[in-house]
């Protein structure tokens, strides 16, 4: 039977953070996800690496803070995923006033360590920047944030933590926990086949995000847990509402902002809703409603009002917020809590409540804090200088990764060099080698690529690789994604096989 120093439950940002941090120390380390990697709040971001400026009004000073920070540290050690991102937010008469933008502005700009980022100007939108925006929004501010493959994040964290020793078990989940001469004894399900496993560990990190208080209920037997509060977020995808490379940040009359973000070449994002979410987090869908609100928030805005047949797909996730009694979803806390749970002589319990996908590596740093207390220390902390799975290169130079692979394999077209350089970065030619691109699946997605998410990263179904490890969903027709499946099971039947 494996004994584990450490086992994490969940494998979105914050395990898959914790699983890496804790294998690059030293650490035998386990992680079981119940489902895909980020197939849970993980993927359903606005796909920002960003400080939370309206945090700023809810005097959220150090989540705001720990976030800014951690933009260029992330942007270091991810570049090929993240990029910087300028946002443009219109000033509107009756909302916030200029004076108040102004400062909380300023106040972004300058509690975070800003090095390399843009910092904030004023905005003339009566010239190209403004003529998607009706005449009334003439002036604004500019300032710096960051977009990230927010899925990618998750797989390739889990990429560093097997790449150091960790464990990696995907549609594996915890149907039981109990504590034994001093260690957890749990006992593991593989969904795929329906066998259980039994593994041991000195210490378990419960990061089920929504289900983090379900994981307690029923695999430990903490019935009376309650200790995170859903709250239902949605976006939009519209067809291409704009042309140039900015994002808008609009206000909205009810105290809420919204963001529309250029998205995957030829779309716009758009998003994101609040409100209190009840039922199971993999069932939640956007509603009505919530659409409705998107497209009047973003109309209030835009020139040409933005119309139902404008929408080309919908998302929604549930975040975990740690329930801090706040009256209203959109002032819930954004920030983690971290407790520790255990009892006399026996093995301990890290909860991780709340969190978001900005501060995942400041949290897993905590979270390593309180791991050895309990455990002895090993290594140091280390992930803020060690690049991601193909993310060892100048943070200027995705540009370059790009050229490179075009002179590499002429027949791609540009659209394809940029997303394999912005997906693999300097992997991307480990590859995709000339000669050996195999069958085209259609957009871009040839064999030789699909064979990699497979064997490396985790991926089992069509779904995994169209709306996970890539967005080409957004562009796949059925008949694709039904030959793309037909394959991805048959080379995953062929991998069981041979680990058998």
């Amino acid at each position: 039977m494996r004994t584990y120093d450490i086992f994490v439950i969940g494998g979105g940002i914050n395990g898959c953070g914790i699983a890496r941090d804790a294998a690059g120390r030293g650490y035998q380390v386990g992680l079981a996800e119940m489902n895909d990697l980020a197939s849970g709040t993980s993927s359903w971001s606005t796909k920002l690496v960003h400080g939370g400026l309206r945090y700023l009004e809810h005097y959220e000073f150090r989540l705001v803070r720990h976030a800014l920070m951690e933009r260029e540290v992330l942007w270091s050690i991810a570049p090929h995923i993240i990029r910087p991102l300028r946002f443009i937010l219109p000033h509107h008469d009756g909302l916030r006033p200029k004076w108040l933008l102004r400062i909380g502005l300023f106040l972004y700009d300058h509690i975070g360590g800003r090095k390399k980022l843009k910092a904030t100007s004023s905005v003339d939108l009566t010239g190209p920047l403004g003529e998607p925006l009706k005449p009334e929004f003439t002036s604004g501010f500019e300032y710096s944030d960051a977009r990230v493959d927010d899925a990618r994040l998750v797989v390739l964290n889990a990429r560093s933590a097997e790449e150091r020793g960790a464990d990696i078990m995907v549609r594996t989940e915890l149907v039981g926990a109990e504590q034994k001469d001093g260690l957890w004894s749990l006992t593991l399900r593989d969904r795929a086949s329906g066998t259980n496993r039994t593994v041991r560990a000195r210490f378990l990190v419960n990061t089920g995000g929504p289900w983090v208080d379900r994981v307690l209920q029923n695999a430990l037997g903490r019935n009376a847990a309650h200790h995170i509060r859903l709250v239902q977020g949605s976006h939009i995808v519209t067809r291409k509402l704009y042309e140039h490379d900015r994002a808008y940040i609009f206000q909205n009359s009810d105290g809420r902002i919204i963001f529309a973000i250029p998205y995957e070449e030829d779309f716009t994002l758009v998003g994101t809703t609040d409100q209190d979410y009840e039922g199971d987090p993999g069932e939640v869908e956007i509603s009505e409603s919530e659409i409705d609100y998107l497209l009047a928030a973003a109309s209030e805005y835009f020139r040409n009002p933005v119309k139902r047949e404008d929408v080309v797909w919908t998302f929604s996730g549930v975040r975990p917020l740690f329930d801090d009694g706040a009256s209203k979803a959109q002032e819930a806390t954004r920030d983690y809590v971290l407790r520790l749970d255990g009892t006399p002589n026996g093995p301990e319990l890290l909860n991780c409540f709340g969190g978001k996908i900005t501060t995942y590596r400041v949290l897993a740093e905590d979270a390593m804090k309180q791991i050895e207390s309990a455990l002895s220390a090993k290594g140091a902390a280390w992930t803020d200088k060690a690049p991601l799975p193909g993310g060892d290169f100048p943070v200027e130079g995705v540009n370059a990764i790009e050229e490179t692979l075009g002179r590499r394999l002429p027949a791609l077209d540009e659209r394809t060099l940029r997303r394999l350089a912005r997906s693999y970065g300097t992997e991307a030619a480990d590859f995709m080698k000339p000669g050996e691109l195999g069958r085209d699946f259609g957009h871009g997605l040839y064999q030789a690529e699909v064979d990699f998410l497979i064997e490396r990263e985790w991926a089992r179904t069509a779904e995994d690789i169209l709306w996970r490890r890539s967005k080409l969903g957004l562009r796949f027709a059925e008949s694709e994604v039904a030959e793309l499946s037909k394959y991805t099971e048959a080379a995953n039947s062929e991998r069981r096989a041979a680990a058998e």
